[in-house]
């Protein structure tokens, strides 16, 4: 499958990442705790280890079973958060990061909803399905504002460093064909 560089919404253009968002990714929430809360990474101190995360994203993009687009707004070409599509066999897990000031106007479930319907889209996938932590309100909102439906609690699912040193419950959900 191959998968779009670029996909368009209402408001967005989801595009590939280049090295060169390591500024934008830094100074809008790679370095902002309320932003990690519930992600599985710790605030970053520097912006050199954004680069060589970026040109991970980049590289994954040949294997086509990882794949990230940027949000950026058309008109400034400037990212603002991320929406990750990890393919495996006929299913694929959704991830995502907005930066705060970004937060409460919808574009998170526009962005994901745009990268889910595109993976529906493929005939190779039957589920799309993203985990939260038990906490993790505005995420479940997304999820839900995306169209998945709640599985459950997986028990001791996911480590969230910036919360405990422990596994922890995280919501599952899911859209399926």
């Amino acid at each position: 499958m191959r998968a779009p560089e670029r996909l368009l919404t209402e408001r967005l253009v989801l595009r590939k990442p280049r090295v060169d968002d390591a500024q934008a990714i830094f100074e809008g929430y790679a370095q902002d705790p309320e932003v990690l809360r519930y992600l599985v990474f710790t605030p970053y101190s520097e912006i050199e280890p954004v680069r060589e995360w970026l040109r991970g994203r980049i590289e994954a993009w040949e294997g086509e079973e990882d794949l990230t687009w940027v949000l950026t707004y058309p008109e400034e070409d400037r990212c603002l958060g991320m929406v990750a599509l990890r393919l495996q066999e006929c299913r694929a897990d959704v991830g995502y990061v907005l930066a705060r000031a970004h937060w409460g106007k919808g574009l998170m479930p526009e962005a994901a909803g745009a990268v889910v319907e595109w993976a529906l889209t493929q005939p190779e996938i039957y589920r799309v399905w993203a985990v939260c932590d038990i906490d993790n309100v505005g995420s479940r909102r997304v999820m839900e504002k995306v169209g998945m439906e709640c599985e459950g609690v997986l028990r001791r699912w996911g480590m969230h460093p910036n919360v405990s040193a422990e596994p922890r419950d995280c919501w599952c959900y899911s859209v399926v064909k």
